[in-house]
């Protein structure tokens, strides 16, 4: 192992901890006597990242974390739901039973999470992501996201179990005998 900070190589484990599919060292750098964090984790298959130009390269966890801390920078979010984001993007693609993803459907994925995490970060992720090339993008997704269009299509296909009103009585039938007129007494 070599240090990321003076690339000497003589470091030690400081501290290790097992949770359950992977070890987490914190580590030390016998040189600068700088830490850092190490992940072991067992590797059943390489994932290509698909990307837009149609090259493929290994899934690069530490790219999607890259990107996370950048859209979040200087945002009141601790480290640990950043890495916590990262992590169960990264357990998505593991899941997904496929051994190649499109890096927009990473991307998508990252807005997904941002969007409900904190919104300035999501601009910033998405301002990248999407190459925003005027002021106009801009503004059309920071009022996309302020102002959510409902989806209709899941509204179509749902049942209401409250009668339609728009129609008055004329759309819903009675059971049982029918009501007697009442005529005003004097």
């Amino acid at each position: 192992m070599i240090c990321p900070y003076c690339r000497h190589e003589d470091i030690r484990v400081v501290d290790s901890r097992d949770s359950g599919n992977e070890i987490r060292r914190r580590r030390e750098c016998s040189a600068c006597v700088r830490r850092f964090t190490t992940y072991e984790r067992v590797q059943t298959r390489i994932f290509q990242v698909v990307k837009k130009d149609q090259r493929r390269e290994g899934l690069n966890t530490g790219k999607l974390l890259d990107s996370l801390f950048s859209a979040c920078a200087k945002r009141p979010l601790p480290v640990k739901t950043i890495e916590k984001i990262g992590k169960e993007i990264e357990d998505e693609i593991m899941n997904s039973g496929r051994s190649e993803v499109s890096s927009k459907i990473i991307g998508d994925m990252v807005m997904d999470h941002l969007r409900k995490l904190d919104r300035v970060a999501y601009i910033r992720y998405a301002s990248v992501y999407r190459s925003f090339q005027d002021i106009e993008t801009f503004k059309n997704e920071i009022d996309a996201l302020l102002h959510p269009e409902p989806i209709d299509s899941e509204m179509e296909n749902q049942l209401s179990f409250l009668p339609d009103t728009s129609l008055g009585n004329k759309g819903i039938r009675r059971r049982g005998r029918p009501r007697k007129e009442s005529t005003p007494t004097t």
